[in-house]
């Protein structure tokens, strides 16, 4: 079985993706302050994951944008290690990200039929 990509599902992922772009470039301040992670660090993880948000938003025409896409909702549920409430909301961004992918191929399957 292969993995269909439909244009709902690329609109869906990149809203997701665009969301968490941003927070994911907003836990960089607050790792810095807050966290008192050491500000290279801080950047290298939060910049870099906001860059591989809008990569994988960038790819969503390919099956390796959604692979991509999985890979940094691990990652970012990963760097709770630096900012503890990115446990939370990268949990949060995961089952968005999740959900979105299912709800579209649902409801382009039904529309298909």
């Amino acid at each position: 079985m292969s993995f269909q990509v439909t244009p709902g599902m690329r609109r869906l992922g990149a809203s997701v993706l665009g969301m968490e772009a941003i927070v994911a470039g907003l836990i960089t301040p607050v790792a810095i302050v807050i966290g008192k992670v050491e500000p290279a660090l801080a950047v290298t993880v939060g910049i870099g994951l906001a860059v591989l948000c809008v990569v994988a938003a960038g790819l969503l025409k390919k099956p390796v944008g959604y692979l991509l896409g999985s890979v940094v909702q691990v990652l970012a549920i990963a760097s709770g290690f630096l900012v503890t409430s990115m446990f939370f909301l990268g949990a949060i961004f995961a089952a968005l990200w999740i959900t979105a992918i299912m709800v579209a191929r649902r409801v382009e399957g039904a529309t298909t039929r």
